[in-house]
């Protein structure tokens, strides 16, 4: 995980949310929904980004909620 920003992972039978860079889990979540809105709860405070990552561990979509590096057009 090289992004910055709050990372939603899959763990064992239930999802994580980490900081990047860390190995430990910030928190710990049943379902992925629950990681996603804790995660998202961390990113807007920090005004950084937030990746979920599919069961798969690749990353299936990424929100901005800082500075985005990548501003919609128009």
């Amino acid at each position: 995980m090289s992004k910055q920003g709050q990372h939603v992972v899959p763990k064992g039978s239930g999802w994580a949310v980490r900081k990047a860079g860390s190995t430990r889990a910030t928190s710990t979540h049943a379902t992925q929904r629950e990681a996603i809105e804790a995660a998202r709860k961390i990113a807007m405070s920090q005004k950084t980004e937030m990746y979920i990552h599919g069961a798969d561990g690749r990353i299936r979509e990424r929100n901005s909620y800082g500075n985005d590096p990548h501003p919609p057009r128009g």
